[in-house]
């Protein structure tokens, strides 16, 4: 057989699951398998080498995907460890974007939760092929048939167990390998490095024989090659059955299920040779499609060497003040020093340094190649999301989807020395973060961020006080109101008065009436040229805009309403100033005359919960006195859309995740102003 090409043995892979799962005690086992650390850091400890962010260290959880490669048997692996929390649901999204392959991590005692099935799902939508690990084998209500069945409920894949476990809890040895029909044991004194490969035991033996059978089975049903030696009854080796579920997982249309438990350093090197095996290399995944941003037109690019360069760049890092850019190399190769050209913004850019990752570690390199995961140095323009490529072959590959905010906080500087260094570090958090939105309020002089959940807010905060020094105060987000009249009414102004030594005059009738919610206000000029000159007419109009952006009631701006200039009188001593105070006076006066009320911003808000909570999503709903536009049923979960008031929703995504189990998600916009 020939030697393998470079790009045939490298895997890109993500290891995604819920919050808890243990994908970063994976993660830790295989780096100290392949070599890649010398000592198991443990999450609860706080020490694990892919968290290295202190408030993931604290938390125990991961925030940020961390990026790191290593080698086995001869295979180069580059692997992204992600987030299992709702927050930060993008750092899963993008790494997905750009990966090929991923493992996903399950509890055996929580089997598929909520989080596992988003990112199931997220991977679905990018044709990203899995191999699932049931973790946690050791533990109290460990349920390894349990989980297999779920999964097969929940996806549209079909798991198949590859391995079964030897016992489970307090019992449990090892991990039965139904390909070669082999007990797997792991050495307790060697940390798991050592595992042991023997004969099945008699009281495992029967059940081995029938799960097998039922592998093989299944693959006969999706291969075809397969169902005709079965079908003869002819015996299928171990190779041949590795070959085919490398096809089933490559379509999709299966998912190899492996078990072990990560803490106690069981099953970890069964799951990297099934990387290997089974999940694909840059080679075996589609060519990557993309847009000729000159021609318009669709284009292919393979992933070679030999390609012009086509990069996305997913994820942009601040390490200490110097912006890294991840990159996903698709085709074509990066040298230190050259010139990529960067499709969306349209602008070159220089190669400074290119980087291989560990975690937040780096390793220089010369030059990257096809298939590859690195970090480079020296990008200004490029964010998230961009395509780098070779300007005489220019292209742009798919944007990232980002997800819009659901939540806002309002924060100030608590001096005016971290007043500068708060809009310098949110510039740079905005960089990192795609779904971290900042705005200056002018109206209540305070800087709203809004992100996608409480803990991705609290987060934003905690790193503003500790990476870039800028304390602040934090305030509960305040909703800005709307003012408005409720009947049609005139008015007049009359300001006659000496300022200083001179006498200013001015006369102005006007009339107002409301108009209809989300019209917006239009001021009509009736005025005759004999009645005030036309000199004063332009002045009059602006008075009254000036006036509309304060109210009666609260100093509110004021919507939806007509004015009209009706009439008034002019004398000698006549002035601009008196023109714009009376228009302003009479204005106000109509304003209070014509029953104002308080109008308050109203979100449309997108609900997406399983069928079984949907009582209790519209009785919240209601409770919040929100108003249910529609339901759409979609298979085995509803679709919500419901008008509600901003100020009952704050709060909202901590409710919701509660009262279904943190299966449901909810996006909101704004809708209009109505009646408080």
């Amino acid at each position: 057989m020939a030697a393998k090409s470079k790009i045939s043995r490298i895997r890109n892979i993500g290891i995604v699951a819920h919050i808890d799962a243990g994908k970063t005690t994976v993660t830790e086992r295989i780096l100290y398998y392949t070599g890649k650390s010398y000592k198991m850091g443990e999450v609860h400890d706080g020490e694990a080498v892919m968290d290295w962010m202190p408030q993931e260290q604290e938390r125990g959880i991961t925030i940020t995907s961390a990026v790191t490669t290593c080698n086995w048997k001869n295979y180069e692996i580059h692997i992204i460890d992600t987030p299992g929390h709702v927050d930060f649901t993008i750092e899963v999204e993008r790494s997905l974007r750009v990966l090929d392959g991923t493992v996903v991590v399950f509890c055996a005692v929580g089997c598929v939760e909520p989080q596992s099935e988003t990112v199931w799902h997220q991977a679905d939508k990018y044709g990203v092929p899995k191999i699932a690990f049931i973790n946690k084998m050791d533990r109290v209500g460990a349920d390894f048939f349990g989980a297999v069945k779920m999964m097969r409920e929940r996806f549209a894949s079909i798991p198949l167990p590859v391995q079964i476990p030897a016992g489970s809890e307090d019992n449990f040895r090892g991990a039965i390998d139904l390909i070669n029909q082999k007990l797997l044991t792991w050495d307790d004194t060697s940390q798991g490095m050592d595992y042991i490969v023997s004969e099945i035991p008699p009281e495992f033996a029967e059940q081995a024989k029938v799960k097998r059978e039922e592998l093989i089975e299944t693959l006969a049903d999706m291969d075809d090659a397969l169902a005709e030696k079965y079908l003869g009854g002819e015996e299928i080796t171990a190779d041949e059955i590795v070959e085919a579920l490398r096809k089933v997982t490559l379509s999709l249309k299966a998912v190899p299920v492996l078990c072990g438990t990560a803490l106690r350093n069981k099953g970890i090197q069964p799951v990297l040779d099934a990387v290997i095996n089974y999940l694909p290399s840059p080679e075996d995944v589609p060519p990557i499609r993309g847009i000729n941003p000159i021609t318009k037109k669709e284009e292919i690019r393979h992933s070679s060497d030999k390609e012009p360069l086509a990069a996305l760049a997913f994820k942009i890092v601040m390490d200490e003040g110097r912006k890294l850019t991840y990159l996903r190399i698709y085709s074509g190769q990066i040298n230190t020093g050259d010139e990529i050209y960067n499709a969306a913004k349209q602008k070159k850019e220089k190669v400074a340094r290119l980087l291989r990752m560990h975690a937040n570690k780096r390793e220089r390199i010369e030059k990257a190649s096809a298939g590859e995961l690195i970090a480079v140095l020296g990008l200004k323009e490029t964010t998230t999301g961009d395509t780098l490529c070779d300007e005489e072959h220019p292209i742009m590959l798919e944007q990232i989807e980002f997800y819009e905010p659901v939540i806002n906080q309002a924060i100030e500087a608590k001096t005016p020395a971290d007043q500068e260094k708060l809009t310098t570090s949110l510039a740079k958090l905005i960089q990192e973060d795609p779904t971290l939105r900042v705005k200056y309020d002018d109206e209540t002089a305070q800087t709203i961020i809004s992100g996608m959940g409480e803990l991705h807010l609290e987060i934003i905060v905690d790193r503003l006080k500790r990476e870039f020094n800028a304390h602040v105060n934090v305030g509960k987000p305040r909703v800005v109101h709307r003012e408005t009249i409720s009947r049609h009414v005139e008015a007049e102004g009359i300001f006659e008065r000496e300022l200083g030594d001179k006498k200013h005059f001015g006369h102005v009738r006007l009339s107002l009436t409301p108009r209809k919610r989300g019209s917006g206000n239009i001021v009509i000029n009736e005025l005759e040229p004999s009645i005030i000159p036309v000199e004063y007419h332009e002045i009059i109009a602006e008075g009254i805009e000036e006036a509309l952006m304060s109210g009666v009631l609260s100093s509110y701006p004021v919507i939806d309403v007509e004015v009209k200039i009706i009439g008034g009188s002019y004398k000698e001593e006549a002035t601009l100033q008196g023109y714009k105070i009376a228009a302003a006076t009479a204005f106000r006066d109509g304003c209070n005359n014509a029953d104002p009320v308080m109008l308050e911003p109203v979100m449309l808000v997108d609900i997406i919960t399983p069928i079984e909570f949907m009582g209790d999503v519209i009785g919240d709903i209601n409770s919040r006195k929100g108003e249910i536009q529609a339901i759409n049923p979609k298979g085995n979960v509803s679709e919500v859309k419901a008008k509600v008031p901003l100020k009952a929703m704050f709060g909202y995504s901590t409710d919701l995740r509660s009262a279904t189990q943190g299966r449901a998600v909810f996006s909101m916009i704004f809708a209009e102003y109505d009646k408080a």
